[in-house]
This record gives C-alpha cells, structure tokens and sequence, in this order.
C-alpha cells in the first residue's frame, strides 16, 4: 500500500477514527493489527517473515538478558545474526548471486545450469531486520533492558507509517512512546498534516513527474550527448532526493498524527559541504546505524590509518549492498568509502598545516563539488 494511493488514506482515516478513539493498550494493539494489514496488503504471506522475526527476537533478546555466561550470549547473539541476516540474505540476495555466478561461469566459455528459482523482495525487509538487530546488539551490550510486553515489542518492529521505507528506528526511541499514555494535540495534527502535504508534494509533483524523463538517460545513455546526460544527473539526483526524503515526511507526518514522533532523515543533504557532512545529513538512520554497528564495531579509527580507511571501505560496501543486490551498488558503496577515505586523509593533512578560514565562495565552491561527487554515484 503506497502513502501516495488513495487506498492508503482510506485505511489512515479508518486507523485514525479507532486511534482517537481508544485508551493506550487498545491503540497499540489496534496499531498492531493495522501495521499487519497495511503490510500484507501487498503480499499477506509476507507477514510471515516479519512474524518469524518478531517472535524470534523477542524471546532470544530476554534470554540473552537472563544468561550470565558470556559464551552463552555471544551463541544466542550470532544465532539472532544468522537467522535475521540469513532471511535477509536469501530473499534480497539469492538471485543476485546466482546471476553473478553464472556471468562468471559464462566469462570461461561454459554453459552455465544453476538454479531458475527466482526470489520476490518482501517489502521493508531491510528496515525491519536492522530494526530488530539494532535491538538485539542494544540488549546484549547491556545498553537496555528487553521488554517482556510481546505485544508492544511487535508493534515496535511492524509499526506501519515507518516499516516499508524508513527511517530505521532505534528501540531506545520508539519502545518509551509505545508504553507511555499518548495525547495527540492540535499541534501534532497541524505539523503532522503539513509534512504529509510536504512529502506528497515532493513524491507526487517533483519525483513522479521527474521520473518518465529520468528513465531514458539510464536506459539508452548512448542516446543523449554529454550535455543532456547531466541534465539526467541532475534530475535523477532531484528526484531520488524527492521520492526517499518525501516518503519519509509522509511517515513522520502520519505518526505526529498518533503523537509518535519520529526522528529526521533527511537534513538538506545537497547543501554538504563535504562527504563526511553528506553521510550526517542523507538517510541519518541508516548512516547512524552503519556507524554505530558496523564501522565502530570493525574498530573505526581507533586501530591507525590504514585500518581506518579499510573500515571505512567495508562499511560502505555493505551498506551499498544493503540498498540493493546489483553490483552497480557495490560500486556505488566502494566510491562513497573512497571518498570517505580521501576527506579523512584530507582532515589529517590539513590539521598539520596552516588553516584556512571559509568564506562564502568557498563553502559554495565545497558544496558544488560534494554535490557533483555524490551525484556521479
């Protein structure tokens, strides 16, 4: 179900009528329900897979609280990864290797007969399992303790304005607001109701529209002269920005109407002045995430510069990867992990040298240059 279907708005003014309505407890476990009806309406036999996930975590998470050996932790950790990131990996990456495989098996001259099974993506897939990882990695780090309401714990994993795109929630944010009484005022409904029209405005008359013009520069590049193949640049970075950023003021728009409030993503990011401040202004959950249980966790740039830089490198990998199984992702995530790494280089460079105060041309001239680097990705 798409924010911008009018099959959308029917389903919020029914879940808003029963919403206003109802005491906490019933409101979340109407939002359940809701949640699973929004998410199976695409493919109701996808919300197995969320189910499974769900239960999964919810029960290991407590155990991993409970247990007091070490060794027993990091078991009941790794089997939460391998379960998790092995649903993820299937359905997201199965036919991605298989035609991998056999690109490589054709490159020697053979005649490839791999598997003709093809995988369907369930939607939100990727949101939802980072979600329930970054709840688990919390527990056992002893940063939170595990709730022991299920049913609130599952609303927290399906919750329907943000499950399908984002943004990726921290449990440490949503859980408090789901336990506590919530009382929606006029300024909720009138921020709420603006960054919905915000968001509708930039997916329906800035991204939609840009997007029958944007097809053809990808699709027949050899068509269009350099000119107008950055003119498709330009656009596709225009509307890239204006679907992800507007789907997500939707979902924050739609959850300030429930008194739920959901943190930015998208922070004028085309206004960076270089790729370190880019990855703090563009999808802020994601980036956050990567930082926080990948990048520090390989040892960040606690273990010198040379595995600083291969830190960085992996991180941005997986996170291309993480958007899409196609290896122009692998090579997206490999230039945005080597310009990490030159801004970083840069940083250590120029500390040891005189500095040099910003003025306007030169914070423009910056701009102008992340912008075109982060577009050409």
């Amino acid at each position: 179900m798409l924010f911008n279907s009018w099959q959308f708005f029917v389903f919020l003014a029914v879940v808003l009528a029963l919403y206003y309505s109802l005491a906490t407890l019933p409101q979340n476990r109407m939002l359940l329900v809701a949640s699973y009806f929004f998410y199976g309406w695409w493919d109701w036999r996808f919300t197995s897979l969320l189910m499974i996930s769900t239960i999964f975590d919810f029960h290991i998470s407590i155990a991993i609280d409970n247990a007091s050996n070490p060794r027993r932790r990091k078991l009941l950790l790794l089997a939460s990864i391998l379960v998790n990131f092995g649903m993820l990996g299937f359905f997201k990456y199965f036919n991605f290797f298989i035609d991998s495989a056999a690109h490589v098996i054709q490159w020697f001259g053979l005649q490839p007969h791999l598997p003709v099974l093809r995988i369907i993506l369930p939607a939100g897939i990727s949101f939802y399992t980072f979600q329930t990882m970054n709840y688990v990695i919390d527990v056992y780090n002893r940063k939170m303790k595990p709730t022991t309401d299920f049913l609130t714990y599952a609303l927290f994993v399906s919750y329907f304005p943000h499950l399908v795109a984002g943004p990726i929630i921290r449990a440490e944010v949503l859980l408090p607001q789901l336990l506590r009484k919530r009382i929606v005022t006029n300024e909720h409904l009138n921020t709420g109701g603006a960054l919905i029209l915000i968001g509708l405005f930039k997916k329906v008359v800035i991204a939609d529209v840009l997007s029958p013009d944007v097809q053809p520069f990808f699709t027949t590049p050899h068509a269009f002269s350099s000119l107008l193949l950055l003119k498709g640049l330009y656009y596709f970075s225009l509307q890239i920005y204006c679907d992800f950023s507007g789907y997500t003021d939707i979902a924050r728009g739609v959850s300030r109407l429930l008194g739920i409030e959901l943190p930015e993503n998208f922070n004028q990011p085309y206004l960076s002045r270089n790729i370190t401040e880019f990855w703090r202004r563009w999808h802020i959950s994601l980036s956050t995430w990567l930082r926080d249980y990948l990048y520090i966790p390989l040892g960040g740039n606690r273990r010198g510069r040379v595995r600083t830089y291969i830190n960085l490198f992996i991180t941005m990998l997986l996170g291309g990867l993480w958007h899409g199984a196609n290896w122009t992702f692998v090579a997206w995530g490999f230039l945005h992990g080597l310009y990490l790494a030159a801004h970083k280089f840069y940083l250590e460079v120029r500390s040891s040298a005189v500095s040099v105060t910003s003025n306007w041309l030169t914070n423009a001239l910056k701009v102008f240059v992340t912008f075109h680097l982060v577009a050409l990705t």
